[in-house]
């Protein structure tokens, strides 16, 4: 997949036949203005992403495809499933999309606040708190 497929700001991290992970400015979160760990992720995965290292299962034929939005290891949010990795790269795009135009309440998936860093963010994204 091309970068120039994806919103502004949004870059294809990684892509294997059964994960696909765009990354939104992968400029900024270096480790100096914007920590890394913070990275804005969507993942593309055939069947659930399992968070055990070293598991790597094959899925089942007709597995569905899942779309995850990570705004940190622990702030996710599962944004869909899809029937084949076609309609979930769509969906991925438009869940990217969206995120650029200011639709997803990154806010809503936090169960502690972090102001100093929603601000900071919203003037990365453009976006009014």
């Amino acid at each position: 997949m091309d970068d120039d497929a994806l919103a502004a700001g949004w870059r294809v991290w990684s892509e294997d036949e059964r994960r696909l992970v765009f990354a939104y400015r992968p400029d900024v979160f270096d480790g100096g203005e914007f920590p890394p760990e913070c990275l804005p992720t969507i993942y593309v995965t055939q069947g659930r992403r399992d968070r055990r290292p070293g598991v790597d299962r094959d899925p089942r034929p007709g597995t569905p495809w899942y779309v995850t939005l990570f705004l940190e290891p622990d702030v996710e949010r599962e944004t869909g499933s899809y029937g084949d990795r076609a309609a979930a790269v769509e969906g991925a795009r438009d869940l990217a999309a969206r995120f650029v135009d200011g639709e997803v309440d990154y806010r809503a998936l936090y169960q502690v606040p972090r102001e100093a860093y929603f601000a900071r963010l919203d003037e990365l994204t453009g976006r009014e708190p």
